[in-house]
């Protein structure tokens, strides 16, 4: 039965991302306005429209796994051991016999294994179905993340993978928190992850028209809020977050970053890919979320946005803003990390939740960067094109996905 009472707070972080492959590296690099968006390097763009993602750097699995056990894992995969085992060692958190049917894995994604798929589509093609590799069903699946992550830390709780589009990072942690306040686990591993630069996804999102096409200057492509924004920049990468029942953290002595208070979750039930124009079902997360939490919206300090940069999603969460925070709505400071990192897909509400936690951490909002010409329908306080010190309390983070997923995390200071 759910104890109310138990709080779960937040003690260890790990990410693998476009500016950088650490939690250090990222911060320091969001802090200064970088943009992680370059011209793809990893293979030949010249059939496509688009030309640019913000794609992982200079990522070495051998730092972290062996390489045997590396290849049977798919990059997106490998992401999320890196990431889940930087955040474990953050936490300062020893996973052993004592303890580990007490700790779950929860890692969300939206694309699963398609590198993996779409290298044995081309074997199956030329060489038939007997040279099909004999780890591709283990391999490609949207669980693997989850399976191997619990495999490397030897964690034997709760454990899979939700998918719900751009909302999977932030409902794999909603989840995490619900499994702990319900008792069922001690600690938690949750997060999400992606890696789904490939022809085959660059190819699909541009069928739909929803990428950016500014070729001629990529760090300045991903525009959220800005009237001259035309679409989204892929991205990859992974975070993670150690999330444990404050008793126990206590107990053990680990560092406390923040604490989640609550969590929700609602479907627009309207379209495929576009938000409901009167974004009743993502205003309807964000209320529920906050009163979950005992939070009035007078108490909120910051709102880190789902901000992609797309023309309706913009103006969309804009208004949902409006609507749940009325007049506080332009004052309250609202930043979106996918200007610097591109969308990271399943993994963008976990990266851009890591980041609402340091920025709560360090007093510091990163930018909103590119915004020039801020569209008249965005009228907020988005924190343009320079970080802000600013002393945060209460913390919303917003997630909406295609298929009308919303997903609403909020965070508090602990104490």
């Amino acid at each position: 039965m759910m104890d109310n009472n138990r709080r779960v707070v937040v003690t260890g972080l790990g990410v693998v991302s476009p500016l950088g492959v650490t939690v250090p590296r990222m911060w320091q690099a969001l802090i200064c306005g970088q943009s992680g968006v370059g011209y793809i390097s990893s293979f030949d763009t010249a059939p496509f429209v688009t030309k640019f993602a913000a794609e992982v750097k200079d990522f070495d699995i051998g730092i972290y796994i062996g390489r045997k056990q590396a290849r049977y894992m798919d990059r997106f995969t490998q992401f999320a051991v890196a990431a889940s085992l930087q955040a474990v060692q953050d936490a300062g958190l020893a996973i052993n016999a004592a303890n580990n049917e007490e700790v779950g894995v929860i890692i969300g994604n939206s694309v699963c294994g398609l590198l993996t798929v779409s290298e044995q589509i081309e074997v199956l093609r030329k060489m038939g179905p007997g040279r099909i590799s004999p780890i591709l069903a283990p391999t490609m699946t949207g669980d693997a993340p989850s399976v191997q992550v619990s495999l490397t830390l030897g964690a034997r709780g709760p454990n899979y993978s939700p998918s719900s589009a751009c909302s999977s990072g932030s409902d794999a942690i909603g989840q995490a928190y619900e499994t702990i306040r319900q008792g069922n686990a001690r600690a938690m591993v949750a997060g999400g992850t992606e890696a789904p630069i490939m022809p085959l996804v660059l190819a699909a999102f541009e069928a739909i028209r929803a990428l950016s096409t500014k070729n001629d200057s990529p760090t300045a492509a991903c525009r959220p809020f800005d009237a001259e924004r035309d679409g989204f920049v892929l991205g990859e990468g992974a975070a993670v977050m150690v999330l444990e029942d404050a008793a126990y953290a206590l107990e053990r002595g680990a560092p406390i970053l923040a604490e989640i208070v609550g969590y929700a979750a609602t479907c627009d039930a309207f379209h495929l890919t576009q938000p409901s124009p009167d974004g009743e079902g993502a205003a309807r997360a964000v209320r529920l979320a906050l009163k979950r939490a005992n939070l009035g919206p007078g108490e909120v300090d910051h709102i880190n946005a789902h901000g992609t940069a797309t023309l309706l999603n913009d103006r969309t969460e804009t208004a949902v803003i409006k609507h749940v925070f009325g007049d506080r709505a332009k004052h309250i400071p609202t930043s979106a990390a996918k200007s610097m990192l591109g969308h990271l897909l399943g993994a963008a509400g976990a990266i851009e939740a890591v980041i609402t936690v340091l920025a709560m951490r360090h007093g510091v909002l990163p930018p909103t960067i590119n915004l020039n010409h801020p569209d008249p329908e965005c009228d907020l306080d988005y924190v343009p094109n320079q970080a802000r010190q600013v002393k945060i309390r209460t913390a919303v983070k917003n997630s909406f996905g295609f298929g009308g997923h919303n997903s609403v995390l909020v965070f508090q200071q602990h104490g």
